[in-house]
């Protein structure tokens, strides 16, 4: 099989990258499929790592109780994704994350799965997120801390 070249990271993310943020990623031996490709279920796991990984930094958690995890308890409306071309080496990547809408109660945020400089997209989708009360299991607000840190994310209208 042909080797791909790794990607090279680039000091001009912002022309790459316009809203949202870049967290890296990388793709193991054992994220791939027989035929040697990133497995096609791998790529929402990474999106769902970044994501805790970007939350987490920012003071949002679950630690096993879902009272005390206040915006952290939420749950997965829907997943659209699609795969643009195939991942079929090892090695770092990134997951571009961005808020497509932050509402009351719910969000849909978008992600790409791209290359470390984000300038080649391998897969990309949508999904939506609803923040639930952890004694009704029914959809609740967002607190306006959350709120303020999700607002940096909102891609620009248009």
């Amino acid at each position: 099989m042909p080797t791909q070249a790794p990607p090279t990271p680039t000091a001009a993310l912002a022309s790459v990258v316009e809203h949202g943020v870049l967290v890296p990623a990388v793709v193991h031996f054992d994220d791939l499929d027989a035929l040697g490709l990133l497995h096609n279920a791998r790529y929402p796991l990474m999106v769902e790592r970044a994501w805790v990984t970007y939350w987490q930094e920012r003071g949002f958690a679950f630690e096993g109780d879902w009272a005390a995890a206040g915006d952290a308890c939420n749950a997965v409306k829907e997943l659209r994704i699609g795969y643009e071309r195939p991942v079929h080496r090892t090695g770092d990547y990134a997951v571009h994350l961005w808020l497509e809408r932050l509402g009351r109660t719910g969000l849909t945020y978008g992600f790409r799965f791209c290359s470390a400089d984000g300038s080649v997209t391998y897969a990309q989708g949508l999904r939506v997120l609803v923040r639930l009360d952890p004694d009704t299991m029914r959809p609740a607000p967002w607190s306006e801390r959350f709120r303020a840190a999700g607002r940096a994310l909102l891609a620009p209208a248009g």
